[in-house]
């Protein structure tokens, strides 16, 4: 069992939704970020997934694009990524990490090598936005087999002959995708993502976490009320990007969390 399964387990016990945050590592710069991603469980936030700045992304918008810019041009690397989950696993041991980005600085690295540092590091599980399940062999696979879950993504436009395909080898959770479209394009509406959220439920026993337009503390709650939790992220990367403080940032996590949690 890893930390993300055994997170969900606690959360259905207490009869609770989870709430997820996405920031991007690194951004502004790696002690303001690791001081971010510090606070975040205080905040009240399940689980973290924590941004792999990538040049060429294909599913962010404007908001998480320029988070990667900013903490590229800051020498944010995929080695100081991996650092910052081991200095945060120096004080948390229990809240689950899930790394989300590109394959391409992963396959750089090598897989072998990624997955035994990303392990060592207290990783728990990866979301990889180019992977489709066609290539399963090169990291989902292996993943799994080094004790790391794979998240994978269902969308829209994921029909159901394709979501059985979509489901095979995922682990952890799905992340369902709300919107057609890049992070921060629009705002999800639970009157459409319910039925989609039913329709994979009835193929998993996977919990199904819904991300993609969820801005505000009331959005996090009615998502939170299909699904099994929401993912918030362009949303806080917006207020990093204005330079508010941690403590403010964390203050605005906190409220989200809040409307997860109420669901």
């Amino acid at each position: 069992m890893t930390r993300i399964d055994a997170k969900f387990a606690a959360l259905r016990a207490e009869g609770r939704k989870a709430f997820v945050a996405y920031v991007m590592a690194g951004d502004p710069d790696y002690a303001t970020s690791l001081e971010i991603v510090k606070g975040l469980p205080g905040a009240g936030v399940d689980i973290i997934e924590l941004g792999m700045p990538f040049t060429d992304p294909m599913a962010d918008g404007p908001t998480i694009q320029l988070a990667g810019q900013r903490a590229l041009e800051g020498g944010q690397t995929l080695q100081r990524t991996l650092d910052m989950a081991t200095e945060f696993r120096k004080a948390d041991k229990t809240t689950p990490i899930v790394m989300m980005g590109y394959y391409n600085p992963i396959y750089s690295r090598g897989v072998d090598r990624f997955l035994a540092d990303a392990r060592d590091a207290g990783i728990d599980g990866l979301i990889v936005v180019d992977l489709p399940p066609e290539e399963d062999d090169e990291l989902c696979i292996p993943a799994q087999k080094a004790g790391l879950n794979f998240v994978r993504l269902a969308t829209p436009t994921t029909d159901d002959r394709r979501l059985p395909k979509v489901l095979q080898n995922t682990s952890g959770f799905v992340y369902y995708v709300s919107i057609t479209g890049i992070t921060g394009a629009a705002d999800a509406q639970a009157a459409d993502v319910g039925p989609e959220v039913a329709r994979i439920k009835a193929q998993t026993d996977l919990p199904v976490i819904v991300g993609f337009g969820i801005k505000t503390p009331e959005a996090s709650k009615a998502i939170a009320g299909i699904a099994d939790g929401a993912v918030v992220g362009s949303a806080i990367v917006e207020k990093i990007g204005k330079g508010e403080s941690p403590g403010d940032v964390l203050a605005f996590v906190a409220t989200l969390a809040d409307g997860a949690h109420r669901a």
